[in-house]
C-alpha cells in the first residue's frame, strides 16, 4: 500500500511540474507573437509541444486508472493470478519463473478471446516476462473489452 501512494503522490507531482511548465511555457509562446515569423513560428511550436505533452500524459494517467480500477475488481472477485512467482532480491520476478508460468496464461485469454479478465490476467502475465509493450497491450484490449461488455462498470 505504501508503495502504491508513493507511486500515486509521485505521478500527482510530475503532473503537477508538467501544468507548471505548460503554463511558463505557453506565457514564452505568447510573447513570441509580437516577434517577427521565425519568433511567431517559434510560438506556435511552444504552443503545440506541450499540448501533446499533455494530450500523451492524460492518456497515461487514465490508462493508469483504468488498469488500476480492473485489476482492483479481479483482486475483489479473487481472480488475480497468485503472487507465488520466485523473486529476486529486488522484489522483480524470476523472468525464467515467468516465462514458464506464461503459457497458462496466453492459453486463458486464446480460449476465451471476448473476456475481459483473461487480458487483464495475460497483461500482467506478460510484464512479469519482461515484455512491457505486450503487457501494455493486452492491458488495453481488457479495458477496450470491459467498456463493451454487458454490466461494465459494475
Amino acid at each position: 500500500m505504501k508503495s502504491n501512494l508513493a507511486t500515486k503522490l509521485g505521478v500527482a507531482a510530475v503532473t503537477v511540474l508538467l501544468l507548471l511548465y505548460v503554463v511558463f511555457v505557453a506565457g514564452m509562446a505568447v510573447s513570441l507573437f509580437a516577434g517577427d515569423l521565425v519568433a511567431k513560428i517559434m510560438g506556435a511550436a511552444l504552443i503545440v509541444f506541450p499540448i501533446l505533452a499533455v494530450v500523451f500524459v492524460a492518456r497515461e494517467l487514465l490508462f493508469g486508472l483504468q488498469t488500476e480500477r480492473l485489476l482492483k475488481r479481479l483482486a475483489d472477485a479473487g481472480e488475480l493470478p497468485e503472487d507465488d512467482l520466485p523473486k529476486r532480491p529486488s522484489g522483480r520476478v524470476v523472468r525464467e519463473a515467468a516465462d514458464e508460468d506464461f503459457p497458462r496464461w496466453k492459453a486463458e485469454a486464446e480460449a476465451a478471446p471476448g473476456d475481459w479478465r483473461t487480458w487483464m490476467r495475460l497483461g500482467l502475465a506478460y510484464s512479469a516476462s519482461g515484455d512491457r509493450k505486450r503487457a501494455r497491450a493486452a492491458l488495453r484490449e481488457g479495458i477496450r473489452l470491459e467498456k463493451t461488455s454487458p454490466g461494465a462498470r459494475s
